[in-house]
C-alpha cells in the first residue's frame, strides 16, 4: 500500500489542517535537496570490479572511482534505482565529454590522465572505505586513481599523452616493435614482479612551471625519481623523467600501494598511483 510516513509532530499539523478543512488535497512531492548536513566518506561498492589485472598486471585497473550504487536512472516511460557499472560509466563519460568541450585539443589519453592523477583518495580528512566484511580502507586496485573530481580535473597541471604507435605495440598490431607496456605513458605504474631494480620512463607536458616530485614509498621499497624537478617553459613544454623501483629487504610479499605526486607552488598536486609487489621467488600463477 503506497503510504508516507511523518513524525508525531507532523502527524498533529496534518490532522489539525484536515480537521479544519475537510476538501484539503495533499499533494506529494520529490524531496528536497538537504544542504549543510552530514556529508559520508565515499565508499566502494561490494559489486565492484577489482584489480589486479590478470590479461594485463603492468597495467593498473581499475582507472577510477565514481558513482555507481543506487543512482536514479531512467527507463522506459519512468525512473528506478539502478547499481553497477552501467551506472558509474555514464558519470566517467559526462564529465570527459565536459572536459572534451573545454579542451577541444585534448586526446583521449590526456583526458584520462587529467581524470587519474586529480582524483581524490580521501575526502574531508578521511580515506575512502571499501565495502564487505570486514570492512577495510580502499587501496587502488579498488578504486584505480581514486574518486573523481570534475572541478580539478579542468585544470591538472600536468598530464601524460600516449603515442598512437605505443599504443599498437601493446595491442600486438607491429610484431616489430620493441616496446615494454611498463613505459606505456599511462598516469599510473604497476609493477606486479619486482626483483631487480625497474625503471619506468613517462613524460608529462605544461608550460612555465616548476614540478618538484613528492614520493611515498611502500614499506620495503625504494622509489628514485630522477630528475626531482622539472622545469617547463615556453620553449620546452615536455619532459621526461625515470622512476626506479628497488627492494629495501629481500621479502616475498603482496601488492603494495603508494604515490608519485608532482606539485608546483600550490595550485597542483599531480598525483600517480603506484602498485608493487616485491618477488623472490615465481610462485604466483594467474589463473
Amino acid at each position: 500500500m503506497p503510504c508516507v510516513l511523518v513524525d508525531f509532530e507532523v502527524t498533529k499539523q496534518i490532522k489539525e489542517s484536515a480537521d479544519e478543512n475537510t476538501a484539503m488535497v495533499v499533494k506529494v512531492a520529490a524531496a528536497c535537496t538537504w544542504i549543510g548536513g552530514e556529508v559520508f566518506v565515499p565508499k566502494v561498492s561490494t559489486f565492484s570490479s577489482r584489480g589486479p589485472s590478470i590479461l594485463s598486471p603492468d597495467f593498473l585497473k581499475p582507472d577510477v572511482a565514481a558513482p555507481g550504487s543506487t543512482i536514479l536512472a531512467a527507463i522506459k516511460d519512468s525512473y528506478k534505482f539502478l547499481s553497477g557499472t552501467s551506472m558509474a560509466c555514464p558519470h566517467v563519460s559526462g564529465v570527459a565529454a565536459l572536459l572534451k568541450a573545454l579542451h577541444p585539443d585534448w586526446s583521449p589519453s590526456i583526458i584520462k590522465s587529467a581524470l587519474v592523477t586529480t582524483a581524490i583518495n580521501d575526502k574531508y580528512g578521511l580515506p575512502i572505505l571499501a565495502g564487505g566484511l570486514p570492512q577495510k580502507t580502499a587501496d587502488p586496485f579498488d578504486y584505480g586513481g581514486g574518486f573523481i573530481d570534475p572541478n580539478r580535473a579542468v585544470d591538472p597541471g600536468l598530464a601524460s599523452d600516449i603515442d598512437p604507435e605505443y599504443f599498437d605495440c601493446i595491442l600486438g598490431s607491429n610484431s616489430s616493435c620493441e616496446f615494454e607496456p611498463k613505459n606505456m605513458n599511462l598516469p599510473s605504474i604497476a609493477i606486479p614482479n619486482l626483483k631487480e631494480p625497474t625503471t619506468n620512463s613517462d613524460n608529462l607536458g605544461q608550460a612555465d612551471a616548476v614540478y618538484k616530485a613528492v614520493v611515498q614509498s611502500p614499506p620495503g621499497v625504494q622509489i628514485l625519481v630522477e630528475p626531482s624537478v622539472l622545469q617547463f617553459s615556453k620553449d620546452k613544454k615536455k619532459q621526461t623523467f625515470n622512476v626506479t623501483f628497488s627492494m629495501a629487504r629481500k621479502v616475498q610479499g603482496s601488492y603494495l600501494f603508494e604515490s608519485l605526486a608532482w606539485c608546483d607552488n600550490g595550485s597542483h598536486y599531480v598525483r600517480i598511483p603506484i602498485a608493487v609487489r616485491p618477488v623472490i621467488y615465481d610462485n604466483y600463477v594467474d589463473v
